[in-house]
């Protein structure tokens, strides 16, 4: 089966009533745990950006707290999958100050991890490639955030 086109969609849900929206939007909840957490967010998250930030962050301490540090193998396995979250969630808000404050909090905890990242040059990658995609997007903040936040970016590039 081919996928229809995003204007296809778009033209084809206008052509419907409310209560056919809501009963598709339903439907599409039940096939993906995505789907559903993007539901979520859009209708119950999306006005409270600072409750969305301290809700991730909060789950980003936890799966931090849960680590198996037995194993630097899990470890890596662990950090990769707590990033991938992030990403997730940061897909879900659009929202450039959200993305830079969960990459910056990521960031942080991994450095702030022990077993120390200096004695595994995986973690330290990937904590700066973090950094430098954060890096390369301040430019797009007004003066004020890219200097707040550049003042924290340089702090944690000087711990690595």
């Amino acid at each position: 089966m081919k996928s229809a086109s995003v204007i296809e969609i778009k033209t084809e849900l206008s052509d419907h009533s409310h209560q056919e929206l809501v009963e598709l939007c339903l439907r599409l909840s039940r096939f993906k745990k995505e789907n559903k957490e993007l539901l979520s967010y859009l209708l119950f998250e999306s006005s409270d950006e600072d409750g969305y930030i301290t809700s991730v962050k909060s789950e980003v301490d936890e799966e931090f707290d849960i680590i198996n540090t037995k194993s630097y193998h899990y470890i890596k396995k662990s950090v990769r999958k707590i990033l991938r979250t992030i990403k997730k969630y940061i897909r879900y808000s659009k929202n450039k100050e959200t993305e830079i404050e969960l990459l910056l909090y990521f960031c942080q905890k991994l450095i702030d991890f022990q077993p120390y990242i200096k004695r595994n040059a995986v973690l330290q990658t990937i904590a700066r490639r973090e950094l430098a995609v954060i890096k390369k997007k301040l430019p797009l903040f007004h003066e004020d955030l890219q200097y707040d936040y550049n003042i924290e970016l340089e702090a944690l590039l000087s711990k690595i």
